[in-house]
């Protein structure tokens, strides 16, 4: 029987097939194989009795993060905000590199609108070809355009501690009643209130995770490959890359570098070249033999 994971705890599989969500055990043979169902895994499973069931397979997935544990996700829902606490761009930018090499689409979601517009993310993000929408989760402000990014899609909503990702979901879907976290005044960062992933479907057609905060995306994700392919990952850098006067620049420093003469003309935004610089510089120790071994 076919279904797909909406929630993974403490080993045990919440796989809905459709009727009712089974409460599924893996078989033993994903353990040997080193391999673990995820969160938006679909899977074939074994109906038992009282509701329960065993999963048997695992589909071939479209894409997979390790932290979230996730799969098949459409697009990152990035929450940011620049008040209480203020969104560091650097975060987004290496979250959406990330989620273009898994073929991820990004969506930058400014919350807390009410209090601060956010015009310098709105900016930066919409410069560099991103959807960007705003909203707040206390007066409903931009929530039913927040909306048609995310109907028919399975998305994945992240964001920096304490900016409002189970906030906003609870105003997408108040039946919800997810819990929200306080924001701390004195350090400008929010508690972590969402402690595992778990995927919810909403009465407008959506399919959301609900994910822990950045700190989520942190070395596992960093890998050879985005190392490799990181001017790939920035999208304004694409009508240039291949302008370049050598082969295998990286952008940075070059003479006759096409990407840095377009950032000179003003049509690359300085944050996101200034990230991508940060970037660069933190997957510049990793070796390709550290990655394989791992």
């Amino acid at each position: 029987m076919r279904g797909r994971i909406q929630k993974a705890l403490s080993g045990f599989y919440y796989v809905d097939i459709g009727d009712e969500v089974l409460t599924c055990r893996a078989r033993g043979k994903f353990r040997k194989d080193g391999f673990s169902p995820l969160v938006g895994d679909f899977v074939e499973v074994q109906p038992l009795s009282g509701g329960e069931g065993v999963v048997e397979s695992v589909e071939e997935r479209r894409n997979s993060f390790l932290r979230p544990a996730a799969a098949n996700i459409d697009q990152l829902v990035v929450l940011c905000a620049n008040v209480n606490p203020v969104t560091d761009p650097y975060l987004i930018d290496r979250v959406a590199a990330i989620a273009a090499l898994k073929n991820c689409e990004v969506l930058i979601c400014i919350n807390k609108c009410d209090l601060d517009r956010g015009d310098a993310l709105y900016e930066i993000y919409t410069a560099a070809g991103f959807p960007v929408v705003r909203v707040s989760a206390a007066t409903g402000e931009g929530l039913e355009e927040l909306k048609t990014h995310i109907v028919g899609k399975l998305s994945a909503f992240t964001g920096n501690s304490g900016v409002g990702k189970s906030s906003v979901l609870n105003a997408l879907q108040p039946d919800f009643q997810l819990k929200v976290g306080e924001v701390s005044h004195a350090l400008g960062r929010g508690r972590h209130t969402t402690r595992h992933t778990e995927l919810f479907k909403l009465d407008c057609g959506a399919e959301v995770i609900d994910t822990p905060g950045f700190s989520s995306f942190e070395t596992a994700e960093m890998s050879w490959e985005l190392k490799c392919r990181l001017p790939e990952t920035f999208r304004e850098f694409a009508p240039y890359r291949e302008d370049c006067r050598f082969v295998g620049c990286s952008h940075t420093k070059e003479k006759g570098c096409a990407v840095l003469e377009a950032l000179q003309a003003g049509k690359i935004h300085p944050v996101r070249h200034q990230n991508y610089l940060r970037l660069h510089e933190e997957l510049k120790p990793l070796k390709e033999w550290e990655q394989k071994k791992n």
